[in-house]
């Protein structure tokens, strides 16, 4: 079976090689991919939120199934083309993607369906957005309604801060994505990651993941799209879990009640609070970096569950994971969140790679044709490492970390260290 994957991140690159994997992938594009993916797949300069253009290319090359990796182009509705020309396609409609489309949109579903979540008031305007601060006070969450890339999310300690959130969604900083404004009471506990696989009527719940999205150890600095993850995450007691599942399979039969043909994954962002588990947000798609510790402790033919899924026939399939524990380093480059420089050349990625265990996913990079990797984003690379305790996966990490390197490699050095110190690392 020939695939077309959409996306150009560490996500992506780790779908496309645990695609590799099956027995049953004939060709496998990529659109645009990066450094990484080309080796093992066919990178394809395709513009992905242009529906027409994907349909087309996937026509011309007899894919079989196009599997969506961002967010941007499920909530433009190219999963629905897709489908609407007969061809299978891992992810949901653009209906279904306005749960991670639209904070306000997500908020009011959860409303609608009795899945707890944070109190939230939505605002068009500035003025009324500071008036409901003075009301609710600090701390508080701010976010840019839409797509922001993981960067929309202001945590204010204080009311000062909250106020300057707000006026930077409004002045434009998040574009489209921050003319609404979504201001959410600030929940307190660990947070923990649930994907789970959907044909808009079964579950089949992922193993958990913990990502760190502050840039600096300590869980200091500017939000990022995500700086590192493990998985499983040892603080979730059993009864957290089955919470957490309920909520997800009510989310489920929640989005079919309300008419939505949801089929990919679903992405359940949670807060352990000490009244329970409670939604943070919902994504429509695999996390990032949360893929790159999740599919490498998968067992299971990922193109057979995929396939399951885009037909909406998952009832009899049966996830079978690893024993494993996984650590996954983001290496970014200098100056990320923020303005950072490409096209500097990158060393060691294979000396890395050759250590027992360890899987380097290309997240920003572009490949020269004479073989030579240059960081080409943000989030350069993803550093996995998977060992029969979490300590023997950490220090394989951070032992294949110290194998690559290229000018201004930031990266956290503490990425785990409270599923060392268990539950009171977060009192």
């Amino acid at each position: 079976m020939d695939v077309l994957v959409l996306g150009s991140g560490g996500r992506e690159h780790a779908i496309v090689s645990s695609l590799a994997a099956s027995p049953r992938r004939g060709i496998i594009y990529v659109a645009p991919g990066n450094g990484g993916s080309a080796p093992g797949a066919v990178n394809v300069d395709l513009d992905i939120n242009d529906a027409t253009a994907v349909v087309d290319y996937a026509r011309r090359n007899e894919v079989e199934l196009v599997v969506i990796g961002p967010e941007a182009p499920l909530v433009a509705g190219v999963a629905d083309a897709v489908r609407a020309a007969g061809i299978l396609c891992f992810g949901p409609g653009a209906r279904g993607a306005q749960m991670e489309g639209s904070k306000q949109f997500s908020k009011e579903f959860m409303q609608r369906h009795n899945i707890p979540t944070a109190a939230f008031g939505s605002f068009t305007s500035a003025d009324a957005a500071y008036e409901y601060l003075e009301q609710v006070g600090a701390p508080i969450v701010v976010k840019a309604d839409g797509l922001a890339a993981g960067k929309g999310v202001t945590v204010a300690e204080d009311l000062e801060q909250a106020r300057q959130a707000v006026q930077e969604c409004f002045a434009g900083r998040f574009g489209d994505a921050g003319a609404r404004v979504v201001i959410e009471e600030c929940m307190s506990g660990p947070e923990c990651s649930l994907l789970v696989f959907t044909d808009g009527h079964h579950v089949l719940p992922m193993a958990p993941a913990q990502d760190h999205k502050r840039a600096y150890d300590g869980d200091t600095g500017p939000n990022t799209g995500g700086m590192g993850v493990y998985s499983p995450v040892p603080i979730v007691t059993d009864d957290e879990y089955a919470t957490m599942l309920t909520l997800m399979e009510q989310t489920v039969a929640g989005l079919a009640a309300d008419g939505i043909d949801y089929r990919g994954v679903l992405y359940g962002g949670f807060m352990l609070t000490a009244d329970g588990p409670k939604v943070l947000e919902f994504n429509a798609r695999f996390g990032d970096p949360e893929t790159q510790v999740i599919l490498p402790r998968l067992r299971s033919d990922l193109l057979d569950v995929m396939v399951a899924v885009a037909r909406g026939d998952v009832g009899h399939i049966e996830l079978v994971w690893r024993d494993d524990w996984a650590v996954s380093v983001v290496l970014a480059s200098e100056g990320y969140p923020g303005d950072y420089r490409k096209g500097l050349p990158i060393s060691g990625i294979a000396d890395a790679a050759a250590l027992c265990g360890v899987t380097v996913y290309h997240a920003g990079t572009r490949r020269l044709a004479d073989g030579t990797v240059l960081t080409n984003g943000g989030r350069v690379l993803n550093v996995t490492a998977l060992g029969s305790s979490f300590e023997q996966a950490q220090s394989k990490a951070y032992q294949a970390v110290e194998l690559i390197d290229f000018e201004g490699k930031q990266y956290r050095t503490d990425i785990g260290a409270r599923a060392l110190r268990g539950r009171a690392a977060w009192s």
